[in-house]
Parts: structure tokens; C-alpha cells; sequence
């Protein structure tokens, strides 16, 4: 590299960074991975969620998921260190993403069709960009907010496409207990983020939060519905049930809470497109459907926008510490 008069090195933009910067930019991109692998797997849940109840009802279905997440977590679960402020946020955003979120949620799937409960989560990445920059103050420019709302089209697109299953069917009871749960998700996230901020691993805000949830999950489901089946399931049954707590829960909040320590939660949440983009695939694959034009267009768009939250606009992110 050669020197100027003065015998300093001339400033050429991008020559070298920090090898904090660098971390930082490294961390920063495999958050994106571990986001975009977390709304893989949830994208499945609605699957094996279909295959469970031909023989599960919603409250069981829940329960087993949460039981089968929980067994998997053990392994790696963390002691846990939470002050008792850090406890009270703990258990306030257990309740809120596990036994609310998932039963109402559950409910209005039973009630609506599945292009219905698609098109509801579909907006959940404009919820969750908008309550970061109300409630968690973050920054997201004019391309995050276009790429945001391109995505979302794309899910649309993507639904009305589906060639089988009619978007007239549904129940707006059961499309408003989606949006509800919704809602209720972006608390569980902001509070999840909160706590990692606060110098919480995302390994022990996961475990806690999935484990604490469970344990008020149980009673409400088992004073609700009273105790789960377990003879005559079936192997198909209990693999789905198994694949949703394991797959679609623990790996999936793991790696959601791991991914948006790393980065701001408004830019991650394009990849909660992933989730109702990845059930309309599954539906083509499985359930023999066909997609038209437009789903290749909402696709496009879903990638694009992809490309342009993770591309661009980074002077406008807030610094996000890396352990």
C-alpha cells in the first residue's frame, strides 16, 4: 500500500477494516443465516401440524409440541443467571409466546383455511419492523420499509396463486385470532431481544422462556382438554408432533433469538416470509397444487427484498453486541 508525502496511509474507503468491525460484519451475517434457517422451519409447522390433527385437537396438539421442544432443550439448557427484573421479563414473554401466543393462534387456524392463516402471517414482518421502531427504537430507511412491503405482496401473490383452496372461505373470527397472535408474538420478540441486549445468551433466554412456557401451557390445556391420547396416535402422528417441537420450536426460537442478537430485529423480519412462502411449496410439492405467474413474481419479490435489507442501509442500524 503506498504512502502519501506525510508518510501516512491515505484513507481509501473499504481498504481495512477493525477486526472489530470485521466481527461485527461476520456476526452480522451469520445472524441473517440462522433467521432466514429459523423461518425454514417454521415454514413446516403448518404441515405436520395438519398431519397431527387427524388425530390430535388443538390444546393436545400444543402440548405435545411443547413437550417434545422442552426434551430437546434439555441438553443444552443453561443455569439460569436472571436478575429478578430480568426473571419478571422472562416469564412475561413466556407467557406471552408460548401458551397465549400458540393457543389462539391454533384456534383461528381451526376456524380459517390455511390461504386465510398464510395471508395473516404473511404481515408479520410489517408488524414486527413497525414495533421495532416504536417500542425498540430502531431506525429502518425508505428501501427497508419498500423491501418489507414487497415481500409481504409476495406472500399475497404467492397465496392468491395457489390454484387449489379458495381465499372466500374463511371465518373472520379465525383471521382475527391469527392477527391477535401476531400481536402478541412481537411482544415475546421485542422482550426476547431485550433480554439478550441486557447481556442474556440467546441459548438461555430460549431454553427458559420455551421451558417456563410449557409449564403454564400444561395446566391450561390439561384443565381445558384434560389428558392427551396416547395410545392409537399412530407413528405418522408422533413423528409430526415430534418434527414440530424439535424442528418448528427449539431449533427454530433458537436460532430466531440467536439470528436477532446479532442483527436488528426489523431487518430480520423478512425472513418471517420464509415461514408462510416455505407452506405454499409444501402445498405444490405435497399437496399437488399449482402455481401460476404470479407466485413466481411473489417469489422474486420475497428474494429481492431479502437482498436489499442485507445489502443496504447499514449506516442506520444500531450497533448489536456480539458474544
Amino acid at each position: 500500500m503506498p504512502t502519501s508525502l506525510n508518510g501516512q496511509r491515505p484513507h481509501v474507503p473499504g481498504w481495512c477494516a477493525s477486526p472489530a468491525e470485521h466481527r461485527r460484519r461476520v456476526g452480522r451475517g451469520f445472524g441473517y443465516v440462522a433467521c432466514a434457517l429459523a423461518g425454514c422451519c417454521w415454514g413446516t409447522g403448518f404441515f405436520f401440524g395438519k398431519i397431527a390433527f387427524t388425530r390430535l385437537g388443538v390444546g393436545h396438539y400444543v402440548l405435545y409440541r411443547f413437550i417434545f421442544a422442552c426434551l430437546g432443550l434439555l441438553p443444552i439448557v443453561e443455569w439460569p443467571h436472571f436478575s429478578r427484573h430480568e426473571w419478571k421479563l422472562l416469564l412475561i414473554g413466556a407467557f406471552l409466546g408460548v401458551p397465549l401466543q400458540f393457543m389462539i393462534q391454533f384456534e383461528g387456524l381451526k376456524l380459517t383455511t390455511v390461504s386465510h392463516a398464510a395471508l395473516m402471517v404473511g404481515t408479520m414482518p410489517v408488524i414486527l419492523a413497525a414495533g421495532a421502531t416504536l417500542f425498540a427504537h430502531e431506525r429502518l430507511d425508505v428501501k427497508g420499509w419498500l423491501a418489507l412491503f414487497a415481500s409481504t405482496t409476495g406472500i399475497v401473490l404467492i397465496v392468491l396463486s395457489a390454484s387449489h383452496g379458495t381465499i372466500g372461505g374463511g371465518s373472520i373470527r379465525g383471521d382475527l385470532l391469527v392477527v391477535a397472535s401476531l400481536l402478541i408474538a412481537l411482544g415475546w420478540v421485542l422482550i426476547n431481544q431485550r433480554l439478550m441486549v441486557m447481556g442474556r445468551s440467546p441459548m438461555a433466554v430460549t431454553s427458559w422462556t420455551l421451558l417456563t412456557g410449557a409449564a403454564m401451557l400444561a395446566p391450561w390445556v390439561l384443565l381445558r382438554d384434560g389428558l392427551p391420547p396416547v395410545r392409537g396416535l399412530g407413528w405418522h402422528v408422533w413423528f409430526a408432533v415430534g418434527a414440530s417441537g424439535l424442528l418448528c420450536t427449539a431449533a427454530a426460537t433458537l436460532l430466531w433469538n440467536w439470528g436477532i442478537h446479532r442483527v436488528p430485529a426489523s431487518r430480520a423480519g423478512v425472513f418471517l416470509n420464509i415461514e408462510p412462502a416455505l407452506g405454499s411449496i409444501l402445498g405444490v410439492t405435497v399437496l399437488g397444487e399449482r402455481l401460476g405467474p404470479g407466485a413466481w413474481i411473489g417469489g422474486a419479490l420475497i428474494v429481492s427484498a431479502v437482498i436489499v435489507l442485507t445489502t443496504t442501509g447499514r449506516s442506520s442500524e444500531p450497533e448489536v453486541v456480539v458474544s
